[in-house]
C-alpha cells in the first residue's frame, strides 16, 4: 500500500479510483467490511482502491483536551488498513480550515480532481464537511453531477448492537477486553517502546518486566491482564499490569509486561501488548512476599487462559504459527 500525505502527490497518477473515506479508529469489523467492499469494487471495475483518512483525528482538533483517547495510533491504523488490501492510503492533515470546508468543495478538490473518483463507498452514518452536510443524499447528488456512484453500507451488528469505535472504547475502558475482541476481529492492542522502569521486577519480585511508554494511548481499566506480547513478529505469552503499583506507593499510570519464560534485554524496542482477558483488579498487598505469591498465581492463570483455543483464534494465521 502506498501512503501519501498530500493530494498533489497523486495528481495525474490515478486514472480512475474507488474510494472510501473515514477516520477508521480501531479498524474494527465495520471498517473492515467497508475496506473489503472498496477493494472488491475496485478490482471488479479495474479501478485503484484508495482509502482517505485524517491525521490528527478530527476530534483532537475540534475537541482539544476533551477528545477521548483513541483505539489506535496513526501508524497502527495504517498497518491495519494495509492488511485489508487497498492500493493507496491518502492521509490528509485535519485542520479547522478543513472542518469548515463545504462538502461540495472537498469532493471536487480531493475526490474528483485529485483522485478521479468513479465509485465512492461510505459507512451507514458517514457525513463530511461543514456542519456534516455531506451525507449520503448530498453525495449521491454530487455523484450524478460529477459522474461517480455512491454505495452506503448497512451497519455491522454484533451482539445485538452496532459495531462502533465508541462501543469498543467503552468496553476497553471498563476492562472488558475479551468482549471487545469480537468487535475488532482481533485482540485490542497497545504498542509502546520498552524503557527503564523501577528495576523491581527481576531483582525484588523475581518476575522481570518490560515497562512501556503509553503517552496518548488508550489503556484498559487498571488491573492485571493475560496478554500476548508481540515482539519481532512473534506472539509471546505474558501478563501485564496497568496501574500505579499501590504496594510501592508509585504515582502515575504505568504499563508493565512480564513475558513468560523470557529473559532478554529489549530496551528501546517496540512491543505490542494484545489484551486477552482481565485477571483481577490492582490492589495493595501487605508485603512484598504476598505480592510475589499473587504474581505467581497470575502467571499460572495467564498460562491457562492463553493456552486455550479461544485465546489463540484471534491472533491471525501467521501469529498463531509463531506462538512461543
Amino acid at each position: 500500500m502506498i501512503v501519501v500525505r498530500n493530494i498533489h502527490e497523486l495528481r495525474d497518477t490515478i486514472a480512475a479510483s474507488c474510494v472510501t473515506i473515514g477516520n477508521f479508529d480501531g479498524v474494527h469489523l465495520g471498517h473492515q467490511r467497508l475496506l473489503a467492499l472498496t477493494c472488491a469494487k475496485a478490482r471488479k471495475h479495474d479501478l485503484v482502491s484508495v482509502v482517505v483518512t485524517f491525521d490528527p483525528h478530527p476530534m483532537t482538533v475540534l475537541m482539544g483536551q476533551k477528545a477521548p483517547p483513541f483505539l489506535t495510533t496513526t501508524s497502527q491504523r495504517l498497518a491495519f488498513i494495509e492488511g485489508q488490501g487497498p492500493n493507496v492510503a491518502l492521509v490528509l492533515e485535519f485542520t479547522r480550515q478543513m472542518a469548515a470546508q463545504e462538502p461540495e468543495e472537498f469532493v471536487r478538490r480531493y475526490l474528483v480532481e485529485g483522485l478521479n473518483l468513479r465509485e465512492l463507498v461510505i459507512g451507514y452514518d458517514y457525513a463530511m464537511g461543514k456542519g456534516r452536510k455531506g451525507n449520503f443524499e448530498l453525495l449521491t447528488g454530487l455523484g450524478r453531477e460529477h459522474g461517480f456512484g455512491v454505495q452506503r453500507l448497512d451497519p455491522v451488528i454484533v451482539g445485538g448492537a452496532v459495531v462502533s469505535s465508541t462501543r469498543i472504547r467503552d468496553l476497553v475502558q471498563s476492562g472488558n477486553v475479551w468482549d471487545a475482541r469480537p468487535l475488532l476481529g482481533r485482540f485490542f492492542e497497545v504498542q509502546g517502546t520498552v524503557v527503564d522502569g523501577m528495576k523491581r521486577g527481576a531483582s525484588l519480585l523475581g518476575f522481570p518486566t518490560a515497562n512501556l511508554t503509553h503517552e496518548g494511548v488508550l489503556l484498559p481499566k487498571p488491573g492485571v491482564y493475560a496478554v500476548w506480547a508481540m515482539l519481532d513478529g512473534k506472539a509471546l505469552p505474558a501478563v501485564a499490569n496497568v496501574g500505579d503499583n499501590p504496594t510501592f506507593g508509585d504515582t502515575g499510570l504505568s504499563l508493565e509486561v512480564h513475558i513468560m519464560d523470557f529473559n532478554r534485554a529489549i530496551y528501546g524496542q517496540t512491543l505490542g501488548v494484545q489484551f486477552v482477558q482481565r485477571l483481577r483488579s490492582e490492589r495493595r498487598f501487605e508485603s512484598v512476599d504476598a505480592l510475589k505469591q499473587r504474581i505467581g498465581e497470575d502467571v499460572q492463570l495467564g498460562r491457562i487462559i492463553l493456552a486455550s483455543a479461544d485465546a489463540q483464534m484471534r491472533l491471525g494465521p501467521q501469529n498463531r504459527d509463531e506462538v512461543d
